[in-house]
């Protein structure tokens, strides 16, 4: 088996962790982190709405192809993962994001990893999606 290569963003916010949670877990808010992005969630085969199970389509304008993840754990209000089934370059994409009372706000901490086949490409690359990520996301949580 191949080695993973993986990379981890963090940062604190000034939100409670079930105002974090909310921003994370409503997945077709996402197109929200972006202008002309949209995102659909198709829940037939999720235990719960957004859950484990449900599938996110995350489109953006141009010509990329869209991302399709899969929800593989929803652990409210601390722990949702997904892995990438279509549309993303890394082999075995895999994200997960924790959430972590922190005073009064809340810790984030978003890791991505993948298989690697060029480890120092997948590296930066994924520490630059993850910067990437956990900064749409927290600038969204913000706002509430």
């Amino acid at each position: 088996m191949s080695k993973r290569a993986q990379a981890t963003a963090r940062t604190t916010l000034p939100i409670s962790v079930e105002q974090a949670w909310a921003a994370l877990s409503q997945h077709e808010a996402m197109a929200t982190w972006g202008p002309g992005m949209s995102v659909t969630v198709d829940d037939a085969k999720a235990e719960t709405p957004g859950g484990v199970g449900a599938v996110r389509r995350i489109s953006a304008p141009g010509p990329a192809p869209a991302i399709v993840e899969e929800i593989t754990t929803f652990d409210a209000p601390h722990v949702l993962g997904y892995r990438g089934l279509a549309g993303i370059p890394f082999r075995d994409y895999r994200g997960e994001v924790h959430l972590t009372p922190q005073g009064s706000g809340v810790a984030v901490e978003w890791t991505l990893s993948a298989q690697a086949r060029v480890p120092f490409v997948e590296q930066g690359a994924l520490a630059l999606v993850a910067r990437t990520l956990l900064s749409l996301y927290s600038r969204a949580a913000r706002k509430g």
